[in-house]
């Protein structure tokens, strides 16, 4: 019975990460400074990354 268990138990785990008929992108904000180490680290004033503690720039909007 317990193997019978973690076999459902894994199929259950398998199928989790399925997302049926769902594959839109996600669009992510875009921060006016950000940091060039972790670019999906933003913010709209001026900072420092949460992550490595590095100076937030500002994004060149020109292109």
């Amino acid at each position: 019975m317990s193997k019978a268990l973690v076999v459902l138990a894994f199929i259950g785990l398998s199928l989790g990460g399925c997302t049926a008929g769902n594959n839109k992108p996600v669009k992510q904000k875009q921060y006016k400074y950000y940091c060039t180490m972790h670019p999906q680290i933003g913010a709209d004033k001026p900072g420092i990354c949460s992550k490595c503690g590095m100076q937030l720039v500002e994004r060149d909007t020109t292109r």
